[in-house]
């Protein structure tokens, strides 16, 4: 699909009430992932202000949460955002990669930070996004198997620089950057399958 049909796609099926009320999910969380090629990430960050701004219009009221502009805020919430960027220097990369895992782990700090921007927004569909710039510190299912329990009363759209697949033989698969086949999660609906 060109960014046109997939603007146009995307906006049937967010404002239409199938899908603001949740139907046909057969008791599933409503999690969907609109993937789209890594290549891609300038333009869907254009049409995902596009289809923010022409949801508004037609009364649906989006909460937009970039992962990485979040994790940012948190580090210096917790006072230590100076520090990691002096660390960043004198650290491997894969002690680097730990302690941004342990400052924001999805449970214990990221999770609860989308929890508290959700009670105090009203909105209807909530936008992930910034998830190619948080790896390899967050995972992307980490951050869907944490939300479960937090974001079900609302329809979730993660924007995912990579596929989405699902197949009989090995499951369903989210692959970052269509090349990382390592994160099994099977609860999310592809956007792009879904009627509007």
């Amino acid at each position: 699909m060109s960014m046109q049909e997939r603007f146009q796609h995307l906006f049937a099926v967010i404002s239409g009430r199938r899908f603001l009320d949740k139907q046909g999910l057969g008791n599933e969380v409503p999690f969907f992932i609109c993937a789209f090629k890594p290549e891609e990430l300038v333009e869907m960050e254009r049409l995902q202000r596009q289809l923010i701004n022409r949801l508004e219009q037609a009364g649906i009221r989006i909460l937009e949460i970039n992962l990485y502009d979040l994790s940012i805020d948190i580090l210096k919430e917790r006072g230590i955002w100076d520090q990691m960027l002096e660390m960043e220097e004198s650290v491997s990369k894969e002690q680097l990669k730990e302690l941004l895992q342990g400052v924001l782990d999805p449970e214990t700090h990221l999770v609860p930070a989308i929890a508290a921007k959700m009670v105090s927004t009203d909105f209807e569909v909530l936008f992930l996004s910034g998830v190619g710039e948080v790896f390899p510190y967050i995972r992307s299912h980490n951050v869907l198997n944490n939300l479960q329990s937090t974001a079900k009363e609302k329809p979730t759209v993660m924007f995912f620089p990579g596929a989405y697949t699902h197949s009989l033989e090995s499951g369903a698969s989210l692959d970052l950057f269509g090349k990382m086949r390592d994160d099994k999660y099977y609860r999310a609906f592809n956007i792009f399958h879904c009627e509007a």
